[in-house]
């Protein structure tokens, strides 16, 4: 039987900020200290796996830690835009807190539909899935059957798993990603999808 296509699929480590929970969404935040030591847990943990190439969204959060896990490898990490986290508009940077203080109702109408509602000049969860999985389709194209890296963010991780397992994205918060995560999936040819690992070495 021919070996499926795997997508070691990880979340960037832990960013500044992150004790006030908040959307970073497409800003360039830098990651901590303990964000840089995630990665290279990472590193060792993922060394034992054979892996060919690695695709990552191009913010900085994602891409150092791309750079830091491919070396062993022997492989350059593919920057991709179409990688990165919701842009989630006027509200990018600003704590929960900030929001719903001063957008109250556009905030309360996200929580009411948090597939659909777009934030003022940002996108929806649908519009994120538009871009993000052509990538993991080209993906699994150029690497039929072998192992490929790809790092990435929370919403993003958690609509290509929703997709993996044909999930509706109204579940988006029923999969924890924890910062510095591992998830692994299986993609087989004839169009099935298992998640072998989920979470893994995230704080539970």
């Amino acid at each position: 039987m021919k070996e499926p296509t795997r997508i070691h699929l990880v979340r960037h480590g832990q960013v500044a900020g992150y004790e006030n929970p908040r959307y970073n969404g497409q800003s360039d935040v830098p990651l901590t200290e303990s964000g840089l030591r995630q990665y290279h847990e990472l590193k060792e943990r993922l060394a034992g796996f054979e892996i060919s190439a690695c695709y990552t969204s191009d913010l900085s959060r994602c891409a150092a830690g791309a750079e830091i896990i491919s070396g062993q490898f022997g492989i350059e990490p593919v920057r991709v835009s179409a990688l990165r986290e919701i842009n989630i508009g006027l509200w990018e940077g600003l704590s929960w807190s900030e929001i719903s203080g001063r957008w109250p109702d556009e905030w309360n109408a996200r929580l009411a539909d948090i597939v659909n509602y777009r934030p003022p000049g940002g996108e929806n969860l649908m519009d994120v899935r538009e871009r993000v999985i052509p990538v993991i389709s080209d993906i699994l194209q150029r690497h039929n059957g072998e192992s490929v890296l790809v790092v990435g963010h929370g919403g993003v991780n958690r609509i290509i798993l929703l997709t993996a397992i044909g999930a509706p994205m109204e579940k988006m918060f029923n999969i924890e990603q924890s910062y510095g995560c591992h998830n692994i999936i299986d993609y087989h040819d004839d169009g099935r999808a298992t998640v072998k690992l989920m979470n893994s070495a995230g704080n539970f």
